[in-house]
């Protein structure tokens, strides 16, 4: 049986690698199996702070409006309880959006959570 080399597919394999690892500091960036230690690393970060930074947004919009709630009176739980018995369906992002950007609409929002 002949031998296979696999001269051409492990080049190309490795360039792989060493070029997603184009960046990188010292010898992570040049050798083959620091580089691919590293990009194991560098995809699990990537992978948990994925998730991480839906709960840093998620606390941040929480955050915003619990701020704008207050200068109406009201403490971020009363105010979401409030929106939630009136039935309005608008999630915190975009609650925290109009509490930055349009005052105004957050008010009338703040109003209906008071009147319920």
């Amino acid at each position: 049986m002949s031998r296979v080399k696999t001269v051409v597919a492990g080049r190309r394999r490795r360039r792989k690698v060493l070029t997603a690892a184009k960046g990188y500091w010292g010898g992570k960036h040049r050798l083959y199996q620091s580089a691919k230690e590293a990009l194991m690393k560098a995809g699990q970060y990537a992978y948990r702070d994925r998730r991480n930074r839906r709960r840093d947004f998620r606390r941040l919009w929480i955050i915003r409006v619990n701020a704008a709630a207050k200068a109406y009176g009201l403490s971020y739980h009363a105010f979401m309880a409030g929106i939630k018995k009136a039935g309005v369906a608008l999630d915190r992002r975009m609650m925290a959006d109009l509490a930055v950007t349009d005052p105004e609409g957050f008010a009338k929002l703040a109003e209906v959570a008071k009147g319920v």
